[in-house]
Protein backbone atom coordinates (compact mmCIF):
# COMPACT_ATOMS: atom_id res chain seq x y z
CA UNK A 1 0.00 0.00 0.00
CA UNK A 2 2.93 2.28 1.09
CA UNK A 3 4.98 4.16 -2.37
CA UNK A 4 8.84 2.67 -2.20
CA UNK A 5 10.70 4.60 -0.73
CA UNK A 6 13.33 4.57 -3.49
CA UNK A 7 10.85 6.09 -5.23
CA UNK A 8 11.25 8.82 -3.46
CA UNK A 9 15.01 9.50 -3.74
CA UNK A 10 18.24 6.64 -3.50
CA UNK A 11 19.23 8.24 0.07
CA UNK A 12 16.06 7.80 1.63
CA UNK A 13 15.51 5.15 4.82
CA UNK A 14 12.24 2.77 4.75
CA UNK A 15 10.00 5.29 6.41
CA UNK A 16 11.24 8.31 5.39
CA UNK A 17 8.62 8.63 2.22
CA UNK A 18 5.05 7.60 2.52
CA UNK A 19 1.82 8.46 0.46
CA UNK A 20 -0.77 6.20 0.56
CA UNK A 21 -3.39 5.77 -2.36
CA UNK A 22 -6.27 7.48 -0.76
CA UNK A 23 -9.28 8.19 -2.93
CA UNK A 24 -10.09 11.34 -2.99
CA UNK A 25 -13.92 12.07 -2.93
CA UNK A 26 -15.43 15.79 -3.16
CA UNK A 27 -17.70 16.68 0.18
CA UNK A 28 -21.50 17.79 -1.84
CA UNK A 29 -22.28 20.80 1.12
CA UNK A 30 -20.44 23.46 3.08
CA UNK A 31 -21.32 20.65 6.57
CA UNK A 32 -20.58 17.34 4.85
CA UNK A 33 -16.48 17.40 4.78
CA UNK A 34 -16.62 14.19 7.86
CA UNK A 35 -19.02 12.43 5.74
CA UNK A 36 -16.94 12.88 2.72
CA UNK A 37 -13.39 11.99 4.54
CA UNK A 38 -15.39 8.57 5.93
CA UNK A 39 -16.36 7.93 2.74
CA UNK A 40 -12.57 8.33 1.92
CA UNK A 41 -11.03 6.14 4.49
CA UNK A 42 -13.88 3.14 3.45
CA UNK A 43 -13.10 3.09 -0.01
CA UNK A 44 -9.43 3.17 0.63
CA UNK A 45 -10.03 -0.10 3.02
CA UNK A 46 -12.27 -1.44 0.57
CA UNK A 47 -16.00 -1.06 2.26
CA UNK A 48 -17.57 1.62 0.74
CA UNK A 49 -21.22 0.84 -0.71
CA UNK A 50 -22.66 3.86 -1.27
CA UNK A 51 -26.46 2.17 0.30
CA UNK A 52 -24.87 0.76 3.36
CA UNK A 53 -23.20 3.93 4.18
CA UNK A 54 -26.73 5.94 3.70
CA UNK A 55 -28.44 3.27 6.04
CA UNK A 56 -25.93 4.11 8.42
CA UNK A 57 -26.18 7.68 8.37
CA UNK A 58 -29.94 7.28 9.18
CA UNK A 59 -29.54 4.49 11.70
CA UNK A 60 -26.96 7.19 13.87
CA UNK A 61 -29.10 10.11 12.98
CA UNK A 62 -26.27 12.32 11.59
CA UNK A 63 -27.59 15.09 10.19
CA UNK A 64 -25.57 18.46 9.27
CA UNK A 65 -23.81 18.76 12.78
CA UNK A 66 -21.03 16.38 12.34
CA UNK A 67 -18.63 16.06 15.04
CA UNK A 68 -15.43 13.85 15.15
CA UNK A 69 -17.24 11.34 17.63
CA UNK A 70 -19.57 10.52 15.22
CA UNK A 71 -17.13 9.72 12.95
CA UNK A 72 -16.11 6.91 15.33
CA UNK A 73 -19.02 5.54 15.68
CA UNK A 74 -19.51 5.35 11.98
CA UNK A 75 -16.08 3.41 11.50
CA UNK A 76 -18.11 1.23 14.37
CA UNK A 77 -20.67 0.95 12.31
CA UNK A 78 -18.42 -0.49 9.54
CA UNK A 79 -16.47 -2.90 11.83
CA UNK A 80 -13.32 -0.88 11.09
CA UNK A 81 -10.71 -0.93 14.07
CA UNK A 82 -10.31 2.67 15.22
CA UNK A 83 -8.74 4.66 17.76
CA UNK A 84 -10.04 8.44 18.82
CA UNK A 85 -7.75 10.80 20.42
CA UNK A 86 -9.00 13.85 22.08
CA UNK A 87 -7.73 16.48 24.76
CA UNK A 88 -11.82 16.41 25.96
CA UNK A 89 -14.04 13.53 26.82
CA UNK A 90 -17.45 15.44 25.67
CA UNK A 91 -18.24 18.81 24.81
CA UNK A 92 -15.86 21.74 25.68
CA UNK A 93 -18.11 24.25 27.27
CA UNK A 94 -16.06 27.60 26.30
CA UNK A 95 -17.10 26.67 22.65
CA UNK A 96 -20.47 28.01 23.74
CA UNK A 97 -18.94 31.57 22.64
CA UNK A 98 -16.85 30.35 19.79
CA UNK A 99 -19.02 31.62 16.10
CA UNK A 100 -18.12 28.50 14.91
CA UNK A 101 -20.10 26.44 17.51
CA UNK A 102 -22.50 28.78 18.86
CA UNK A 103 -25.45 28.16 16.01
CA UNK A 104 -25.99 24.24 17.10
CA UNK A 105 -24.54 24.27 20.63
CA UNK A 106 -27.47 24.08 22.62
CA UNK A 107 -28.82 21.29 20.52
CA UNK A 108 -25.96 19.47 20.31
CA UNK A 109 -24.03 19.27 23.45
CA UNK A 110 -26.45 16.80 25.38
CA UNK A 111 -26.23 14.82 22.21
CA UNK A 112 -22.49 14.89 21.90
CA UNK A 113 -21.86 14.07 25.47
CA UNK A 114 -24.19 11.16 25.40
CA UNK A 115 -22.07 9.78 22.56
CA UNK A 116 -19.00 10.08 24.67
CA UNK A 117 -20.54 8.50 27.28
CA UNK A 118 -22.13 5.52 25.79
CA UNK A 119 -18.47 4.56 23.76
CA UNK A 120 -17.52 2.03 25.53
CA UNK A 121 -20.60 0.15 25.79
CA UNK A 122 -21.02 0.82 21.94
CA UNK A 123 -17.56 -1.00 21.99
CA UNK A 124 -16.54 2.48 20.11
CA UNK A 125 -12.76 3.62 21.51
CA UNK A 126 -12.25 7.33 22.96
CA UNK A 127 -9.13 8.09 24.98
CA UNK A 128 -7.80 11.59 26.43
CA UNK A 129 -4.62 11.54 24.97
CA UNK A 130 -1.86 13.62 23.45
CA UNK A 131 -0.66 12.44 19.58
CA UNK A 132 2.88 13.67 18.87
CA UNK A 133 3.87 14.48 14.58
CA UNK A 134 6.22 11.02 15.44
CA UNK A 135 3.11 8.84 16.42
CA UNK A 136 1.02 9.98 13.40
CA UNK A 137 3.80 9.27 11.06
CA UNK A 138 4.36 6.08 12.86
CA UNK A 139 0.75 5.32 12.14
CA UNK A 140 0.74 6.11 8.41
CA UNK A 141 4.48 4.29 7.57
CA UNK A 142 1.94 1.09 8.37
CA UNK A 143 -0.38 1.96 5.82
CA UNK A 144 -3.28 2.79 8.65
CA UNK A 145 -5.07 6.15 7.80
CA UNK A 146 -6.24 8.98 9.95
CA UNK A 147 -9.26 11.70 10.22
CA UNK A 148 -8.01 14.93 11.52
CA UNK A 149 -9.78 18.00 12.98
CA UNK A 150 -8.32 21.10 11.77
CA UNK A 151 -8.83 25.10 11.92
CA UNK A 152 -9.18 25.57 7.72
CA UNK A 153 -8.65 29.34 8.43
CA UNK A 154 -5.01 28.08 9.47
CA UNK A 155 -4.15 25.01 7.36
CA UNK A 156 -2.31 26.50 4.19
CA UNK A 157 -1.58 23.56 1.07
CA UNK A 158 1.90 24.18 -0.47
CA UNK A 159 0.76 22.65 -3.79
CA UNK A 160 -2.69 24.69 -4.08
CA UNK A 161 -2.91 28.36 -5.72
CA UNK A 162 -3.25 31.08 -3.70
CA UNK A 163 -5.31 32.54 -2.80
CA UNK A 164 -7.95 29.39 -3.12
CA UNK A 165 -9.93 29.45 -5.87
CA UNK A 166 -12.70 28.26 -4.50
CA UNK A 167 -14.17 27.51 -0.82
CA UNK A 168 -14.39 24.58 0.68
CA UNK A 169 -17.16 25.68 3.43
CA UNK A 170 -19.55 27.44 0.71
CA UNK A 171 -20.64 26.49 -3.30
CA UNK A 172 -19.13 29.04 -5.75
CA UNK A 173 -20.85 32.47 -5.90
CA UNK A 174 -21.60 32.27 -2.27
CA UNK A 175 -19.42 33.94 0.29
CA UNK A 176 -16.04 32.33 1.49
CA UNK A 177 -15.37 31.30 4.56
CA UNK A 178 -12.53 29.84 4.37
CA UNK A 179 -10.01 33.23 5.14
CA UNK A 180 -12.95 34.36 8.05
CA UNK A 181 -11.11 35.15 11.39
CA UNK A 182 -11.54 32.82 14.38
CA UNK A 183 -12.06 29.18 14.06
CA UNK A 184 -13.23 27.41 11.08
CA UNK A 185 -13.35 23.46 11.97
CA UNK A 186 -13.08 21.37 8.77
CA UNK A 187 -11.81 17.74 8.33
CA UNK A 188 -9.00 16.22 6.63
CA UNK A 189 -7.72 12.79 5.74
CA UNK A 190 -3.52 11.68 6.41
CA UNK A 191 -2.30 10.07 4.04
CA UNK A 192 1.38 10.25 3.73
CA UNK A 193 4.68 12.36 4.31
CA UNK A 194 8.30 13.54 3.69
CA UNK A 195 10.95 13.66 6.23
CA UNK A 196 13.47 15.08 3.80
CA UNK A 197 10.25 18.02 2.90
CA UNK A 198 9.20 18.39 6.48
CA UNK A 199 6.02 17.71 4.84
CA UNK A 200 2.43 16.20 5.47
CA UNK A 201 0.23 14.83 2.70
CA UNK A 202 -3.83 15.17 3.06
CA UNK A 203 -6.55 14.76 1.48
CA UNK A 204 -8.96 17.88 1.66
CA UNK A 205 -12.42 16.50 0.96
CA UNK A 206 -13.16 20.39 -0.25
CA UNK A 207 -11.31 19.76 -3.80
CA UNK A 208 -12.33 16.85 -5.91
CA UNK A 209 -8.53 16.79 -8.48
CA UNK A 210 -5.52 17.00 -5.71
CA UNK A 211 -3.49 15.65 -2.88
CA UNK A 212 -2.64 18.22 -0.48
CA UNK A 213 0.97 18.70 1.46
CA UNK A 214 1.59 21.23 4.01
CA UNK A 215 4.72 21.71 6.77
CA UNK A 216 4.96 19.64 9.10
CA UNK A 217 4.85 23.19 11.56
CA UNK A 218 1.61 24.32 9.68
CA UNK A 219 -0.03 21.20 10.29
CA UNK A 220 0.50 21.54 13.65
CA UNK A 221 -1.06 25.16 13.85
CA UNK A 222 -4.10 23.79 12.41
CA UNK A 223 -4.83 20.79 14.35
CA UNK A 224 -4.10 22.38 17.61
CA UNK A 225 -5.91 25.26 17.41
CA UNK A 226 -8.52 26.48 19.94
CA UNK A 227 -11.38 24.54 18.64
CA UNK A 228 -10.26 21.13 17.85
CA UNK A 229 -9.79 19.65 20.98
CA UNK A 230 -6.58 18.32 19.04
CA UNK A 231 -8.91 15.33 17.98
CA UNK A 232 -7.56 12.71 15.84
CA UNK A 233 -9.28 9.60 14.13
CA UNK A 234 -6.97 6.62 13.92
CA UNK A 235 -7.95 3.93 11.29
CA UNK A 236 -6.62 0.85 10.54
CA UNK A 237 -6.23 -1.25 7.59
CA UNK A 238 -6.45 -4.54 9.30
CA UNK A 239 -10.08 -4.35 10.62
Amino acid sequence: MRTEAEAAGPSLEPGDFVQLPVPIIQQLYHWDCGLACSRMVLRYLGQLDDGEFECALQELRLTRSIWTIDLAYLMRRFGVRHRFCTQTLGVDKGYKNQSFYRKHFDSEETRVNQLFAQAQACKVLVEKCTVSVQDIQAHLAQGHVAIVLVNSGVLHCELCSSPVKYCCFAPRGHRCFCRAPGYQGHFIVLRGYSRATGSIFYNNPAYADRMCSTSVSNFEEARTSYGTDEDILFVYVDS
